[in-house]
């Protein structure tokens, strides 16, 4: 007797921050979150996914029309065309007026064609306005993080800027480290633990923001040399909270550092500066920039 080959474990690729996982075991489940699905998914795939579903509808429309017997006026006899046209034409409620339907059969179902192109229409709206005003910062991150010396003390930093240079207030910033270690119950455990900035609240947010976590004796990174951070796999999360005045909305954003991502004894190269005209000025074009502590020295 033949055995079964055993059921195939589903897989799924994610990422979350900076890595990517293979998640097994669980079931896709499309229909399950609809919602989720097509708030998430690209532009593109959204509109390829609705393409489909009204070219579907309108596709099965068009077979219920064709068993009727000649129920829509001036259509030709056997043209499975006409009728999808037709089912397009009362599904989006256009009505043209060179086709209608001319039995009871054909009005019955041309009634029920019309509730499902109001459903179908009010659907569409709702999502294409929540993917439109769902609240975004455009926060830019540093491409590296540093650990560096500033103002005489050795500090975890980065820094963080507004795009939109509008006002976010309240805004909140918080840094937290995911690290591995062992346990004597579970063995590998994976968790995070907070780095306190040594600024991490601003009444107002509107150009650029520099976040400093000092590594003193009660930091985890006190002693931590990039051996050490590499042994337990660290990685940074920074998370930023705020009002946008303009969308008059709550906004978040995160941006995941790796060690790949860090760097020793750099600073940032100046973005401010004065025009002649004696305007202070902003040079985004040199915000990821970092020069090493050294070289700088040497200038």
């Amino acid at each position: 007797m033949t055995e079964r080959p055993p059921p195939r474990t589903p897989t799924r690729k994610v990422r979350f921050g900076a890595r990517d996982f293979i998640a097994r075991g669980l079931q896709r489940n499309f229909w399950g979150d609809l919602y989720h699905t097509s708030l998430t998914i690209s532009w593109i795939s959204f509109f390829a996914y609705a393409a489909l579903a009204f070219l579907t509808i309108n596709t099965v429309y068009a077979a219920l029309y064709f068993l009727g017997q000649d129920p829509i006026a001036n259509a030709r006899p056997g043209s499975f065309r006409d009728l999808f046209y037709f089912s397009i034409e009362t599904l989006a409620t256009v009505g043209y007026g060179d086709m209608h339907p001319q039995t009871d059969y054909a009005h019955l179902l041309a009634t029920v064609e019309i509730f499902t192109g109001l459903s179908f229409l009010s659907i569409m709206t709702g999502l294409v306005f929540t993917r439109f005003s769902r609240p975004r910062a455009r926060v830019l991150f540093a491409n590296h993080a540093l650990i560096t010396n500033h103002d005489g003390q050795r500090v975890w930093t980065v820094r963080i800027a507004n795009v939109r240079l509008n006002a976010i207030t309240d805004a909140t910033a918080r840094v937290w480290m995911a690290r591995t270690h062992e346990t004597r119950e579970s063995g590998t455990f994976r968790s995070f633990v907070e780095l306190p900035l040594h600024r991490g609240e601003s009444p107002l947010f509107a150009l650029s923001w520099s976040l400093f976590h000092v590594i003193d004796v009660t930091s985890p990174l006190n002693g931590q040399a990039r051996a050490d951070l590499e042994a337990v796999e660290a990685t940074f999360v920074v998370t930023l909270r705020g009002h946008d005045e303009s969308l008059a909305q709550n906004i978040s954003a995160r941006r995941t550092y790796r060690l790949d991502d860090l760097r020793w004894d750099h600073r940032y190269d100046d973005i401010l500066s004065l025009d002649e005209a004696g305007k202070l000025t902003i040079d985004y074009g040199k915000f990821h920039a970092s020069t090493p502590v050294a070289a700088a020295e040497d200038v």
